[in-house]
């Protein structure tokens, strides 16, 4: 199977063993970051840094003057953690060790933005914005990150792209210091504290969405009810559904228009099309006809996510594992879990994160793809 490892050009940039390194994995490709939102990151094995803070949500190239003069949506650049064409200087690295390189581009994900444009963002049915989630609803919103997406996977180096949080998102973030686990929220819980009530989307629900009110999702919350709950998922989901299908299919016709000829577009994407997130909750019949495949997230394991893609003939059905351990990942049942994979419709391998991992793990990633 073809396999590829998540990197940020942090992990390479300044590290000339790095792109030997990983294509000593075994693997084919690099997933390399190109617009990726604030983190802070353990480089264990670079010999100028060992963690770098990336204080907030920036493309990691020069982005383009021409494109975002006058407008008052743009990216920002990155500061100190990833100065000047960090992506393409790593991308071409990582090309002289022989691996092909797909760009990695997070979307509706950007507390900066938030911040800074607060009227951009998700309102939940209490009135609360979630400032790291842009409403992919609002006109402005698409229009700026349909433009990103261009911008950010169409780089020099890159065969195709993987596009992150392409859809909607919602309550889950790990924000800085988080103070929410003691909401023991369930599914239906979780879906409800992400529905989007700013001006947008008030009108969209009330025209598409059997005139879902804000004070229906709080009456359902509060009375914890299944049955309720499930039948507001259902009311909302014809708008919230519209409105991200017409959004993937924007951005994937836009960076296809822009891209070469064989240009790979794939979506991390989850089968359950009410979920939000990184991996956005797709129709995988819809994305099937959009996109190049899926990259689908299987830190729970791979049953059950990865046959609806593969029944709907997603294209290319990357299984993504965490081969971090201090992540709660399992690089030693690497070959295992891979195998069911395969065996579930599985074409592909994503390993998260190559950069992240410590030596001890990425030793029983070589291992596992060997076996491979």
């Amino acid at each position: 199977m073809r396999a590829s490892a998540f990197l940020y050009p942090w992990d390479v940039r300044g590290d000339a063993a790095a792109p030997g390194r990983v294509a000593d994995l075994g693997v084919q490709q690099a997933t390399l970051a190109s617009a990726y939102h604030s983190t802070r990151a353990v480089t264990p094995r670079h010999p100028h840094h060992r963690i770098v803070t990336a204080e907030h949500a920036a493309v990691l190239y020069p982005p383009s003057e021409k494109r975002w003069a006058g407008r008052e949506l743009r990216p920002y650049a990155a500061g100190g953690w990833a100065r000047g064409d960090a992506f393409g200087e790593a991308a071409s690295a990582l090309a002289d060790a022989g691996l092909a390189v797909h760009s990695w581009v997070v979307l509706a994900h950007n507390s900066r933005l938030g911040a800074e444009h607060p009227e951009t963002s998700v309102v939940n049915a209490y009135g609360d914005r979630y400032p790291w989630a842009p409403c992919i609803a609002r006109p402005e919103v698409a229009a700026y990150l349909t433009d990103l997406a261009v911008e950010a996977a169409v780089r020099p180096g890159a065969t195709g792209t993987e596009l992150e949080s392409c859809g909607w998102y919602g309550l889950a973030h790990l924000h800085a210091h988080d103070k929410t686990a003691g909401f023991a929220a369930g599914e239906t819980e979780q879906y409800l504290m992400s529905v989007c009530f700013c001006g947008v989307c008030r009108e969209g629900l009330a025209e598409h969405g059997d005139g879902v009110t804000p004070e229906e999702v709080r009456a359902a919350l509060a009375d914890s009810a299944p049955d309720a709950g499930g039948a507001l998922r259902r009311r909302t989901m014809g708008w919230r559904g519209r409105v991200a299908r017409a959004f993937q299919e924007r951005v994937v016709a836009a960076v296809r228009a822009a891209a070469p000829a064989g240009f790979r577009i794939l979506l991390h994407a989850d089968p359950h099309p009410h979920r939000t997130g990184a991996n956005t909750g797709v129709d995988a019949a819809h994305i099937a006809k959009v996109a190049d495949g899926v990259v689908v997230p299987c830190a729970g394991g791979p049953q059950g996510v990865l046959e609806p893609f593969a029944a709907a003939g997603a294209g290319v059905v990357a299984a993504n594992f965490t081969v971090v351990g201090g992540m709660g990942g399992s690089p030693a049942t690497l070959a295992a879990d891979a195998s069911r994979a395969r065996a579930l419709g599985a074409t592909e391998l994503r390993l998260y994160h190559a950069g992240l991992a410590s030596t001890a793990d990425l030793a029983a990633v070589r291992e596992a793809l060997r076996a491979l």
